[in-house]
C-alpha cells in the first residue's frame, strides 16, 4: 500500500513538475477573494428571504425542470473539463486533439447553461419581477448575474486556451493556465450547487 502511494506521488510530481506554482498560488488567492464575494451575496439573500410574503410570491414561477437541466449541464461540463485535464501529461498531436475536443465540449455545455440562465432571468423581468421589484429580487439577480458573468468569462478563457494549445501545444505556460482554468471552472460548479441549494431547493420545500 505504501509502495502504491509512493508510486502515485511520484507520478503526480512528474506530471506537474513544470507547473508554475507561484501563478497557481496567486490564482488560489483570487479564488478566495471570489469566495468572499459570493459569501456576501448569499448572506444578504438569506436575510432577505426570511420575508415570507416576498419569498412565496416568486417561488411558483421557477421552472424546476429547466433548473435541473441547467444544473446537470454545468456539472457535466466539470466532468468534460476533467477529461480534458487527463490529457495534460503528453504533448503529442493525438493527445492535444483529444484535449481540444473535450475543452470544446465543455465550452458548448457552458454556453448552453448560459442560454438557459439568460432565458430564466428574461422571463422574470417579463413577469415584472426584475431586480428593481424589491430588495429580495435585487439580491436574487445579483447572485445569478454575478455567477453568469463568471461563466461567460470562463467560456472566453476556454476559447483562448484552445487557440493557444492548438498553436503552441502543451507548453509550460499553457499547462499552468489549464490548471488555473480548472480551479476556476470547478469553483463555478461549487457556487452553482450553492445557488441550487439555497435559492431553488429551499423555495421548493418551503
Amino acid at each position: 500500500m505504501i509502495k502504491n502511494i509512493i508510486i502515485k506521488k511520484t507520478f503526480l510530481e512528474n506530471k506537474y513538475k513544470n507547473i508554475n506554482d507561484k501563478i497557481i498560488l496567486g490564482f488560489w488567492i483570487y479564488i478566495i477573494s471570489d469566495c468572499i464575494l459570493f459569501a456576501s451575496l448569499f448572506s444578504v439573500y438569506i436575510v432577505l428571504m426570511n420575508n415570507k410574503l416576498e419569498y412565496l410570491l416568486i417561488e411558483n414561477i421557477f421552472n424546476f425542470k429547466k433548473i435541473f437541466i441547467e444544473t446537470l449541464t454545468l456539472l457535466l461540463s466539470a466532468l468534460t473539463y476533467g477529461l480534458a485535464m487527463s490529457k495534460i501529461e503528453f504533448n503529442s498531436i493525438n493527445n492535444i486533439k483529444n484535449m481540444i475536443k473535450w475543452l470544446f465540449i465543455t465550452f458548448l455545455l457552458g454556453f448552453f447553461f448560459l442560454i438557459i440562465e439568460f432565458n430564466e432571468l428574461v422571463n422574470l423581468i417579463k413577469n415584472n419581477l426584475g431586480p428593481n421589484y424589491n430588495a429580495y429580487m435585487s439580491s436574487f439577480f445579483s447572485i445569478l448575474v454575478t455567477h453568469g458573468l463568471h461563466v461567460f468569462f470562463g467560456l472566453i478563457w476556454i476559447l483562448i486556451i484552445i487557440i493557444q494549445i492548438n498553436k503552441y501545444g502543451l507548453t509550460l505556460i499553457n499547462k499552468t493556465r489549464l490548471i488555473c482554468l480548472s480551479l476556476f471552472w470547478h469553483f463555478l460548479d461549487i457556487i452553482w450547487i450553492c445557488v441550487f441549494t439555497i435559492i431553488y431547493f429551499l423555495s421548493y420545500i418551503k
